[in-house]
């Protein structure tokens, strides 16, 4: 028999959510299977994927022996499934923005890595420096979950017998659309740039989830959308990769990751199409510029809870230094971070690309050197920006 709980339980998830470290939580439902709740969510999800919107994610696109998405209904991949807790840590910091001006005009010496992958923890090597070594916000809040899994099973043993709740954490590995979940949970709503929105928060948030057997007959009020008229992300997308409202049946908020400058510097392998390497700017990882222009994040709280405090030396890196940490640097610098995950030679293919960007000439006996590397795609990222480079050089095209 399913473990079913109260109001005053989902309070008591919460609080100690916010206890363990989390700035916010809340508990949604798990949609009745063939219900229109998660037929529309499955539809939805289909149509995004099938317009080829997913780009090179594969784990995106699996399927069960019924030819189903395993990410639409999560009854399909977690039979057990009732509740999902979600959790959400704002990761904001006293920090310049990538759209912020640069002392370095005409032109500009360097990059920008998305402020999510700024994250550090305090080691012993480290400490007499106050310096830290790289952290992952996957393990990070995957820590926090367990922890919180656990005073779970503590409370709720005594109302039936351990084996009937079942538990799962997950950040970002799951097979559930954590942020359909943040809006039914009360978190915050779906911008039109497809991140979660909080009204205090803003959008600075990274989410984690606990999948349960917990049914509960109170439930939170979900996130009601107040993005209004506003376009400025859509406005300001370089690549014009938000979507939004129509292009997807049924997609209120969508992106299109085949332009997204986030999946064409972290996930996308190989070569970037070339009439979009103008557009990456000085992006050699991620990209926060969507968030750097919404309202709500104007006067959006800077992070107090210090799980995921900033490495300086990654906010707007030097491009001379990326290009020249080899391997043993790169490993040890990134090591346990987001970049360690991309590896260095997408990395460098992305340092190539701004290089060519940048309009500055000190760039050029780089990148004819990695021209002629033996790394086929880090060789033609190379070529073409040193070609792009010596154009707007000779010709003074304005960047």
């Amino acid at each position: 028999m399913a473990i079913v709980l109260q109001r005053e339980d989902r309070e008591w998830i919460e609080a100690r959510a916010r206890a363990i470290g989390f700035d916010l939580a809340g508990v949604a439902s798990v949609p009745q299977p063939a219900s229109s709740s998660a037929e529309q969510e499955d539809r939805r999800y289909a149509s995004w994927v099938e317009a080829g919107h997913a780009g090179e994610m594969g784990y995106l696109k699996r399927v069960n022996d019924a030819g189903e998405y395993l990410r639409g209904d999560l009854r399909r991949s977690i039979p057990w499934a009732r509740s999902v807790i979600v959790c959400a840590v704002n990761y904001n910091v006293d920090a310049p923005r990538s759209i912020d001006p640069l002392d370095e005009q005409p032109g500009f010496r360097s990059g920008w890595i998305a402020r999510y992958a700024w994250s550090g923890r305090s080691s012993s090597d480290h400490k007499a420096s106050g310096d830290y070594a790289g952290s992952d916000y996957h393990d990070v809040l995957l820590e926090r979950l367990r922890a919180l899994e656990a005073e779970l099973k503590l409370r709720f043993a005594a109302q039936g017998s351990a084996e009937e709740l079942h538990t799962r954490c997950y950040v970002d590995t799951g097979p559930l659309p954590e942020r359909g979940y943040a809006v039914r949970a009360g978190v915050g709503w779906i911008g039109k740039n497809t991140c979660i929105i909080q009204q205090q928060q803003g959008s600075w948030l990274l989410l984690g989830v606990i999948v349960t057997s917990l049914e509960f007959a109170s439930w939170s009020v979900p996130a009601a959308d107040r993005c209004g008229s506003c376009t400025r992300c859509i406005d300001a997308c370089p690549t014009s990769a938000i979507l939004s409202p129509q292009p997807v049946p049924d997609a209120a908020r969508s992106i299109d990751s085949t332009r997204c400058i986030a999946y064409l510097t972290i996930e996308k392998k190989g070569s970037i199409a070339e009439e979009l390497r103008p557009l990456l700017g000085r992006q050699v990882f991620g990209c926060d510029i969507c968030q750097e222009v919404c309202p709500w994040n104007r006067k959006a709280p800077v992070s107090t809870s210090n799980l995921l405090p900033p490495r300086r030396e990654l906010i707007n890196p030097a491009l001379e230094w990326l290009a020249g940490l080899d391997g043993r640097d790169f490993n040890r610098i990134f090591r346990g971070s987001p970049l360690e995950r991309t590896r260095r030679s997408r990395v460098l293919r992305n340092v190539a690309l701004a290089m060519g960007n940048s309009g500055l000439e000190e760039f050029l006996p780089q990148l004819d050197r990695w021209a002629a590397s033996e790394d086929p795609v880090l060789a033609e990222a190379a070529s073409w920006a040193a070609a792009r480079l010596r154009t707007t050089l000779q010709t003074g095209e304005s960047l």
